[in-house]
């Protein structure tokens, strides 16, 4: 439920020149949520692109259903407006990666000249040197199946003793300050690059570029991962690439491969031989 809003895009007047719709509610439970319902209600109001942002997202959810809480003013939550209709069916799951590409050179931006990286964990989390700042959610709109809305959450006031769990960071705490609109206008300008890329390659994502985009900003790659896999088994090994479908191909034991859809990655560190 949005308990204020005001349909206005003063203070993000970057974010404005790329989207044709700003619109800044000032509390709200979940952006995505109520992106969704603008787009099934009035869709033509909300064409490609558009955006809705809050500093004070009540009730976020991420993927398995899961919600935090985060205090006002201490994260960005926005969710924007695909129009996907240009791409194959088939090709639409590179969107949600395509995001975390977008985002990950949004927030290396914003941290150009420092020592601090910000890389893509597969499939859509943005790490800055490790810790998770930014995680990403796209859901098809019901009843408007070339619609999907993404739902970004961008850790940036937030302090460390707020931080949802041990793993995750913010620009506050790696003593960084973000400039919301350039951050949301970089992002929205990349997004868009790359899913008329994917569109004009007719959802080729090789072709496109876009392939090589992901796994360039990707930190999964070549790193020891452990996946949750969606059965409750967990798969151990070596993250190798990105398959042409998006999905992260881990090679096992040096000589096996397995090829993940869906899952929870953790980066770990080489277990110990014989383990």
């Amino acid at each position: 439920m949005t308990h204020s809003s005001s349909y206005s895009s003063e203070g993000f007047p970057l974010t404005a020149a790329v989207s044709p719709r700003v619109q800044v509610v000032e509390t709200t439970d979940s952006t995505n949520a109520d992106v969704v319902r603008h787009v099934v209600d009035a869709p033509h109001e909300w064409p490609h692109l558009s955006l809705l942002l809050t500093t004070d997202q009540r009730a976020g959810r991420g993927r398995l259903d899961r919600t935090w809480v985060t205090p006002p003013g201490s994260a960005l939550a926005a969710s924007v407006v695909i129009d996907a209709a240009a791409i194959p069916a088939a090709a639409r799951g590179w969107i949600p990666l395509l995001a975390g590409a977008a985002m990950t050179r949004a927030i290396a931006a914003q941290l150009a000249g420092s020592a601090h990286t910000a890389t893509l964990k597969w499939p859509n989390d943005v790490l800055v040197d490790g810790g998770k700042i930014c995680g990403i959610l796209a859901e098809v709109v019901p009843g408007h199946p070339d619609v999907v809305v993404i739902g970004s959450g961008v850790n940036t006031r937030m302090p460390q003793g707020d931080l949802p769990v041990d793993t995750a960071t913010s620009f506050a705490v790696v003593g960084a300050t973000c400039d919301e609109d350039r951050l949301l206008a970089d992002y929205l300008t990349a997004l868009d690059e790359q899913l008329t890329a994917l569109a004009a390659a007719g959802g080729d994502a090789a072709a496109s570029g876009v392939l090589g985009e992901v796994e360039a900003l990707c930190g999964t790659l070549g790193s020891e991962v452990a996946v949750s896999l969606p059965d409750g088994q967990t798969l151990w090994g070596r993250a190798r690439r990105i398959d042409h479908d998006g999905r992260l191909v881990v090679e096992q034991d040096g000589e096996y491969e397995s090829v993940v859809s869906a899952g929870d990655v953790v980066h770990v560190r080489p277990r110990p031989s014989g383990s």
